[in-house]
């Protein structure tokens, strides 16, 4: 006999895609475009011996330090410093406080007058600070960061911030800047300070023997401490921007000072 057999014809499975690496991927993804989801992850992941969370604040302190800032400028608007300054929360408080002035060579921040008055008024240390474009003439921008700010005994060094380059390169990010830096060196009679990220740091002034003896305030958020790319020591550390204080509407960044009252006392202006 003739035994006729029939066999289903299966087509292969194609192999689905690996459903896990394409969440981390995404998850990465919106971690890059969202500041917000990535220092939730920061919260959830760091270790408690370097940071404490503090629920009044909204944010963790890097621990152990014990001289806390502000930075503002016009996004925070006009300031009710009286509640800042009367603010503690288990021994921490703020101490200082650096206030935006200027920018480029025409631009003045629309709040600095009264936040500039009212910060000293209630006893703050303040310092006062520029936004540096290094494509405009660094003559003209130390002029009218000059015509500006009035620095008193007590008030921390000028601070230059820099950190874009606008088209030029690295070396004449460089040499602009210290023109402008000498020219602020000689009106003030104190080295100014030099704020950046550590990003731009690293490309720009890691390894330059030039900026050796200055003091830098470097951002670097979401880390639970700051390491740099090369031996120079910070001043202050810019570690977060998700901060909450009373007297201020929305968030305000947060910044550690490395020492201590009397350090910082022996920063600033004789």
């Amino acid at each position: 006999m003739l035994f006729l057999t029939t066999k289903t014809y299966r087509r292969p499975k194609k192999n689905a895609p690996p459903i896990l690496p394409l969440l981390a991927l995404a998850f990465v993804l919106a971690m890059l475009i969202n500041p917000h989801l990535r220092y939730r992850v920061y919260r959830l992941l760091d270790y408690p011996f370097h940071s404490q969370e503090y629920e009044h604040f909204g944010i963790r302190l890097p621990e152990p330090f014990h001289i806390h800032g502000i930075d503002v400028s016009r996004y925070q608007q006009q300031i009710d410093w009286a509640r800042v300054v009367g603010t503690q929360v288990r021994h921490k408080r703020i101490h200082f406080a650096f206030i935006k002035a200027t920018e480029g060579s025409a631009m003045k921040d629309p709040y600095f007058d009264y936040n500039w008055k009212h910060s000293r008024q209630n006893g703050l240390v303040r310092g006062a600070y520029h936004y540096f474009l290094p494509d405009i003439n660094p003559q003209h921008q130390a002029q009218h960061f000059i015509r500006t700010v009035r620095l008193q005994s007590g008030d921390l060094p000028p601070v230059v911030d820099v950190e874009e380059r606008r088209g030029m390169t690295p070396a004449q990010v460089r040499r602009h800047l210290k023109v402008f830096l000498e020219l602020l060196r000689r009106h003030y009679g104190v080295r100014p300070i030099i704020y950046t990220n550590r990003d731009f740091y690293k490309n720009h002034f890691a390894h330059q023997p030039d900026f050796k003896p200055y003091a830098f305030w470097i951002a670097h958020y979401y880390v639970s401490e700051l390491v740099m790319p090369d031996s120079t020591t910070w001043h202050f550390w810019q570690h977060n921007d998700q901060g909450r204080l009373s007297g201020i509407n929305g968030y305000v960044d947060f910044n550690v000072f490395r020492g201590d009252s009397a350090q910082l006392r022996q920063l600033c202006l004789p």
